[in-house]
């Protein structure tokens, strides 16, 4: 446990940092599985409703990777990386 003020508060302050971390990460994650499973959908039965869902998802996802990133909870170049790949995917199709 902490015996001061600074350390007392850098502990809370790690919560808050491990929290939003946590949610950025898992969102990102999730926002992806999203894309990735409405683009086999558009695969199986592409129609124009298909695909505009399936840019709205990658354009939330994109988003959400972006602020991350200006938050520093991902590097810029796994921001890069991980955007460039739902890229390839998408332009796959």
């Amino acid at each position: 446990m902490a015996n001061n003020k600074s350390a007392k508060k850098r502990i809370l302050i790690a919560k808050r940092n491990r929290l939003q971390n946590r949610f950025y990460k898992t969102s990102v994650r999730t926002l992806t599985k999203l894309f990735l499973n409405n683009l086999e959908t558009y695969r199986s039965s592409p129609t124009p409703e298909n695909k505009e869902e399936v840019q709205k998802v990658l354009n939330l996802t994109y988003k959400l990777i972006d602020k991350a990133c200006k938050k520093n909870i991902f590097h810029k170049n796994t921001a890069a990386r991980k955007k460039s790949k739902l890229a390839l995917c998408f332009k796959a199709i």
